[in-house]
């Protein structure tokens, strides 16, 4: 007997004669009786639940609390099988026995698989005990979602579950309907093969995003794009994230959760110099097979584009098998992963714990082990108790188009020489400054941006991140000094003439003014520039508080007020006019609906800073202008609840400014660019602080 057989009857042992065990005829029969549980107009269902089972878990968590991915993927990969297949829910003493006992399980089915003579499982060892002890718990948690209460009542909605399917199914051979044997091991069968090898991959999914932010804020855009926040996946959304589901493929390549498959040939065959009998039982490491650098180069790179350029190495992708045994719930475990990983994403921002990453530990799976996250804010929702906000309905927006790669990588290595001759950088800060992305800020909220325009508004941002970190020194907190920088800023703006001895800040300014304003008119150059000064102008005041201790006294409208006009969001919101080529009209302009949108989306955008800069405030000692401790300091209250109002206040915002982007349509439907372009603002600014190192 060979061993993959032995390993098959140790599985029979826990997963009885279910379809993961059957061959030939009884498995093509046990196939055709589940397949319509997995059919395609099942999916929209599962989609909702998949969808509500994530939230529901995400939401328990709590802002800087660390979590065992591994482990609370493995709960949540349990529960979305329990409430998708079987319509059920596990208590949370179940759930902890499932877990506690598939170490057992699967040590006792390796080490009985190697025994010498098949009566040696039958001993009172202590791993033949545990595995025995095992077997009885996946018996009990499995007879729980099957026969166990489910919690309404309503027969009819629960008809469409595995369990009644197989009730209602006969068995080809025999014409008679299955047992409750049959229902249970179909029903084992799905709790073992589906929740373990789509955690591991979920948390896979995880850890190579904490390693590639990019690629992270890459999926995000694709998100927000396709499956806007608070809606409910659906197939057909689904099957336009196409860089999502090329993450997903490149992380099963990368990280098979299975460590081996194993086949019977049914004849002779010819596998290179080696020549295969009938009847030899065959296991492969798809692990070995997946990173074949002869059919996938730069085989241990993650690289989701591989999936983009021809797909290289397809036909030996082959993580849930194939031909007449290929998983049959492949398309739900995509699905599954998908949902999940994007419930989790918009919510959370995952900051890796220093030396907790993911390893690989080599079971049956090939599991990962010892990835610990600290929880950060990432989505700007209300607080965990409540709903999300409705997504926007702004009618038939602009397509978010993401930049081409080659651009904005051209765009950032002029900026860097731009930066480095006027004397803002040198070659030794560079790298760190770099690590900031500025421009993929620009990327996310200019989506449709080329060319000067581009290279204009990433030297814009450039020079605010310099001028702005000026004043973590003793600027911030000396009024004159901080003056003596603002002031001949202010001055070139009224037309004030160069003159000799001017630092490089100037001089990088008075270039950037000229090409802000060229070809712009008299209406938007006056409006631009009283704009920047009122922005510089903040500079100076928030030095004053601080110089003169006044910063704990502030009120919150105080300092709403200088982080509004300080974040240099106004000045940017003139841009947009810039790169469309030409004034929003002049009605909307005047229109009073207008002013009030664009204080919420400056203030939507500064806010959403706050959130993701409070600590790097914290740690620089200042006495910082941060909502968030303004908020700590007025109300006494914790950081969660500061941290929560902050974030229902966003979301207030957002619905807010979808309502007078609707007015303002009706009324100003020329205007619709503009409207448009202040939400891609707030977006990109969302976008890239999530994923920015310049807050980490």
């Amino acid at each position: 007997m060979k061993l993959a057989t032995k390993i098959q009857d140790t599985l029979k042992t826990a997963f009885g004669n279910g379809l993961l065990m059957s061959e030939g005829q009884a498995h093509r029969d046990r196939r055709r009786v589940i397949q319509p549980a997995f059919g395609p107009d099942r999916m929209a269902e599962y989609l909702a639940v998949m969808h509500q089972v994530t939230e529901e878990r995400a939401a328990r968590w709590r802002l800087g609390q660390v979590l065992d991915v591994a482990k609370e993927m493995n709960h949540l990969a349990l529960e979305i099988v329990t409430r998708s297949l079987f319509d059920a829910r596990l208590g949370e003493e179940a759930t902890l026995a499932f877990h506690r006992a598939l170490p057992d399980l699967v040590k006792g089915q390796i080490v009985q698989s190697l025994y010498p003579h098949p009566a040696l499982a039958r001993l009172p060892l202590p791993v033949n005990r545990r595995f025995d002890a095992a077997v009885r718990v996946l018996n009990q948690v499995v007879d729980q979602a099957v026969n166990g209460p489910t919690g309404d009542g309503d027969s009819a909605h629960h008809a469409g579950t595995l369990p009644a399917l197989l009730r209602a199914a006969t068995d080809p051979a025999t014409g008679r309907p299955l047992t409750e044997a049959d229902v249970r091991s179909e029903a084992i069968t799905m709790f073992g093969a589906g929740t373990e090898t789509v955690s591991t991959t979920l948390t896979w999914l995880i850890d190579e995003l904490l390693r590639h932010p990019q690629v992270a804020a890459r999926v995000l855009a694709e998100l927000d794009e396709h499956l806007p926040a608070g809606t409910v996946p659906t197939p057909e959304a689904l099957a336009r994230l196409g860089y999502t589901r090329s993450v997903t493929q490149e992380v099963v390549r990368l990280h098979a959760p299975n460590a081996f498959l194993m086949r019977t040939a049914q004849v002779p065959v010819t596998l290179g110099p080696y020549r295969i009998p009938a009847g030899t039982e065959l296991l492969y490491s798809l692990t070995a097979l997946h990173r074949d650098p002869a059919r996938y180069p730069d085989p241990l790179r993650f690289r989701p584009e591989r999936w983009q350029d021809g797909g290289a190495g397809r036909q030996s992708f082959l993580p849930f098998g194939a031909g007449k045994h290929k998983c049959i719930g492949e398309s739900f475990a995509w699905a599954e992963l998908t949902v999940a990983a994007t419930a989790i994403l918009r919510r959370w921002r995952p900051v890796a714990v220093p030396g907790a990453r993911a390893r690989e530990v080599v079971w049956t799976t090939v599991q990962a082990q010892g990835l610990r996250v600290r929880l950060a804010p990432r989505e700007t929702r209300g607080p965990r108790t409540g709903g999300a906000p409705a997504p926007e309905t702004c009618p038939i927006p602009p397509p978010r188009l993401p930049h081409p790669h080659s651009e904005l990588a051209a765009t950032t290595a002029r900026h860097a020489e731009w930066a480095i001759g006027h004397g803002l950088l040198t070659r030794t800060e560079l790298p760190r400054y770099q690590a900031y992305a500025l421009p993929e800020l620009i990327g996310h909220a200019y989506p449709r941006t080329r060319g000067a325009d581009l290279d204009l508004l990433v030297d814009m941002l450039g020079w605010f991140t310099v001028l702005d970190d000026r004043f973590d020194g003793s600027p911030g907190r000396r009024p004159a000094e901080a003056r003596a920088i603002v002031d001949p800023l202010i001055d070139a703006l009224n037309g004030r003439e160069p003159s000799t001895g001017e630092d490089q800040l100037l001089t990088a300014w008075r270039d950037l003014w000229d090409r802000q304003i060229s070809a712009m008119s008299p209406a938007w150059r006056a409006r631009a520039a009283r704009e920047w000064r009122t922005c510089l102008a903040t500079f100076p005041a928030e030095a004053e508080h601080r110089g003169h201790g006044t910063v704990p006294r502030l009120g919150l409208a105080e300092t709403m007020r200088l982080r509004r006009h300080g974040s240099c969001l106004y000045p940017f919101m003139n841009i947009l006019e810039r790169v469309h080529g030409a004034d929003a009209p002049a009605a909307l302009h005047a229109d009073p609906a207008l002013h009030r949108l664009r204080a919420h989306t400056a203030d939507a955008a500064t806010l959403i800073n706050d959130l993701y800069s409070l600590e790097r405030e914290e740690r620089q000692g200042a006495a910082a202008f941060n909502t968030v401790l303004t908020l700590q300091r007025l109300r006494g209250c914790t950081r969660g609840r500061a941290v929560g109002a902050v974030r229902a206040r966003v979301a207030q915002l957002r619905t807010k400014s979808a309502a007078l982007r609707r007015d303002l349509l009706r009324r100003h439907p020329d205007g619709d660019w503009y409207l448009h372009g202040t939400r891609e603002l707030v977006d990109g600014v969302q976008a890239w602080t999530s994923t920015s190192h310049r807050y980490r």
